[in-house]
């Protein structure tokens, strides 16, 4: 980035006068939306950029872990400070993973309308607006644990988290190897472990358990994206597990997983962290992804790798929700 920007980086005025108009798929041009024209439809393109449902799904799987370990929930302040450090630190993370992708972005049908293909973000603004969500994450983190006794490592497990997803994934693993979910969703898994690292200096049993569902739940979710958006990825040259070793073996390797997910998805119940209620129902809602996973597997196609999609959005709201209802009540 330039050591010298100008002032007016992020005004919408600085916008490009038209998008891009190179960008095909599928051999047809780009029909690409039109750049914001006000200041609020400027500040919306770029709140875009932070993907603001995967960032709620982050900030999600974080709040359980605030109480998980000690039975107890921290104070308001504090715990303020630790889920909107972490929501910061996963938009900065979109936001580089945004920049970093925007010409392939333009190749693919479910990418192409976002704010950088478009042209309604540029690329100056991109980064400066990273950087600052970056550094506004990672000091809120750093105070959620200096602040209160508890030391450095929510924030240095912020910027560690936020160097894997744009260094490791995005930049060398994605445009690589079809294992670039499988490694790559340690970024995304990290939320426990950061508020872990910011209550109390150390990663716990539990906390790394919230970590290990989280992770072995996101290769299949994206392969079931994968499944039924393959030719995109193949068009943006992105080695997705359904190209590499084919379809069957990608349903194959969703039903290893989502099994996987079973036991740990129930431990905070044997550990008696959580209720034998949520235990029983961490079972259901665990066995019932499996089995949708097994359909899948068993009859392929690509209304069922879509239906498998929206299925493991739904166990994973339905387990973290338990999860958190259960420590509000006992």
């Amino acid at each position: 980035m330039s050591s010298a920007l100008p002032s007016a980086a992020l005004a919408p005025d600085a916008l490009p006068a038209a998008p891009p108009q190179d960008a095909q798929v599928g051999g047809e041009p780009v029909p690409p939306l039109a750049p914001a024209s006000s200041t609020q439809g400027f500040w919306r393109s770029l709140i875009a950029t932070t993907r603001p449902s995967v960032v709620g799904l982050v900030f999600f799987t974080g709040l359980p872990a605030l109480a998980i370990e000690d039975r107890t929930w921290p104070g308001w302040g504090r715990s303020t400070l630790i889920l909107a450090g972490i929501a910061l630190c996963a938009s900065a993370s979109s936001v580089f993973n945004a920049w970093l992708e925007r010409d392939r972005d333009k190749l693919m049908e479910r990418t192409r309308t976002r704010p950088l293909p478009t042209g309604a973000v540029t690329p100056l603004q991109a980064q400066i607006w990273a950087w600052f969500l970056a550094i506004a994450g990672c000091s809120m983190l750093a105070y959620s644990g200096l602040g209160y006794g508890g030391g450095w490592g929510g924030a240095i497990a912020g910027v560690a988290t936020i160097l894997f997803y744009v260094v490791v994934y995005t930049i060398w693993l994605k445009p690589r190897t079809p294992l670039n979910i499988v490694i790559g969703g340690a970024a995304g898994a990290a939320p426990p472990l950061i508020v872990d690292a910011a209550l109390h200096g150390q990663i716990g049993l539990l906390s790394f358990t919230l970590f290990t569902i989280v992770f072995l739940w996101t290769p299949p979710h994206f392969w079931a994206i994968s499944l039924f958006r393959k030719n995109e990825y193949e068009h943006a040259g992105f080695p997705m597990l359904p190209l590499t070793h084919g379809d069957e073996f990608t349903r194959l390797r969703m039903v290893q997983y989502a099994a996987a997910i079973v036991p740990f998805a129930v431990l905070p119940a044997l550990t008696r962290h959580l209720s034998v209620g949520y235990g029983v129902f961490a079972a259901v809602v665990s066995g019932w992804f499996l089995w949708k996973c097994l359909q899948l597997y068993r009859k392929g196609g690509d209304k069922l790798a879509r239906s498998t999609f929206f299925a493991s959005l739904a166990f994973l709201h339905l387990l973290f929700s338990a999860m958190a209802i259960d420590l509000l009540i006992f």
